[in-house]
């Protein structure tokens, strides 16, 4: 158990850690180079910017992955913690780093949870950011057990779920999970930087989930891929092929007979390679949806309050292909909310509460029943 902490660097993932810690009791001390930005957290209910009176229990080092050595060493310096963590999403190079740098190890673990935003700053922050999501931690042969302890006890108090991995293994998947997605999206955003405005009315939804991600602070994100360069040179070479592909099919296709046998076979088999990918991430082909969990929100009846709702579902993480949205009785009464997993559904049932909203579990119905096998959820 931790009784005190403290945040170094107190942006979105900082603020949020100092928020969930605080609301189970832990007296969080707030530091950031920027004293303005630790005040407005302190003043978000994050912790306090008063010094801690001697170490702290736990410090989470809340800086870019380039900078966690050297804020660590200092922070070891200056005894601010008993133990430290970190919550950068490149492992291998900032353990590298630590190796190098640090004369102290065993009160040291890495960690990355798994969740955030394209918004940053400590405004952006909640206290509910990482519940149910996977919090990766990286304990090495130097980590004592008291720090490996005190991090998961932190793990827990956020809600999240830890996960340990090695550090080449957890940049190897954020590559395919995160970094690389980020850079796709940034690709594709691009393209709408000179759209004249008879393009930029059509937009709609399909093309704001691709590029919603591209708003990330772009510093932050060079940093992170300067980090991470090697594992996401790699699915991009990856990626580089299949687009060469599809340019000469599409080619072929453009300069000749686009009904000749085969011309389209290329592109119909790397759509079938993503609808795969898309099921095993979200469970069409999976059993998850054979007891779908619905919970039943009741809206009201006042103008707007379905679109807040929607906004805060979308907002907390739970993004459209996981819920499914059917009216109820009178205008907008009632709102049930399909979720394919349960941890997912508790998290979504806690935060929705806490938020103000009506909301029970119930029955799935026959129209809320798992579609034949390859459907899409109605």
């Amino acid at each position: 158990m931790i009784r005190t902490a403290a945040i170094v660097g107190t942006g979105l993932i900082g603020t949020s850690v100092g928020l969930a810690l605080a609301r189970h009791g832990v007296r969080v001390h707030l530091l950031d180079a920027d004293a303005s930005t630790a005040r407005v957290a302190a003043a978000l209910g994050a912790g306090t910017t008063v010094p801690p009176p001697g170490p702290v229990d736990l410090a989470v080092i809340a800086v870019p992955p380039t900078r966690v050595a050297d804020v660590l060493c200092e922070q070891q310096r200056r005894s601010l913690a008993l133990s430290y963590t970190d919550v950068a999403s490149v492992k291998l190079a900032t353990a590298r780093a630590v190796a190098h740098a640090s004369p102290e190890r065993a009160d040291y673990v890495g960690g990355h949870p798994m969740a955030g935003s394209e918004r940053s700053g400590p405004l952006t922050a909640r206290a509910g950011l990482f519940e149910g999501r996977p919090w990766v931690l990286t304990p090495d042969a130097h980590t004592s057990a008291d720090t490996l302890n005190r991090a998961l006890a932190a793990v827990a108090l956020c809600g999240a779920v830890p996960v340990v991995m090695e550090p080449d293994d957890h940049d190897r998947a954020v590559a395919v999970v995160s970094h690389t997605p980020h850079l796709l999206a940034a690709l594709m955003a691009s393209r709408l930087r000179a759209a004249p405005p008879e393009v930029r009315q059509l937009v709609g939804q399909g093309l704001r989930d691709v590029t919603r991600i591209a708003g990330g602070a772009p510093t932050l994100w060079t940093d992170i891929l300067r980090s991470n360069a090697r594992a996401v040179a790699e699915i991009l070479e990856e990626l580089s092929k299949d687009l060469e592909t599809l340019v000469r099919a599409l080619r072929e296709v453009a300069l000749g007979d686009p009904h000749a046998a085969g011309a389209m076979a290329p592109v119909t088999e790397l759509l079938s390679r993503g609808r795969e990918g898309w099921a095993a991430v979200h469970g069409t082909d999976r059993d998850d949806w054979a007891v779908p969990t619905t919970l039943e929100v009741s809206v009201g009846e006042q103008p707007g309050a379905l679109g807040r709702l929607l906004l805060d579902i979308t907002e907390f993480g739970v993004g459209p292909e996981k819920v499914r949205l059917h009216g109820g009785d009178g205008p907008a009464a009632l709102a049930a909310l399909i979720v394919a997993e349960p941890v997912a559904a508790e998290t979504l049932r806690k935060h929705l509460a806490a938020s103000g909203w009506p909301v029970r579990y119930r029955p799935p119905s026959s129209a809320e029943q798992p579609q034949p096998s390859g459907a899409p959820p109605r």
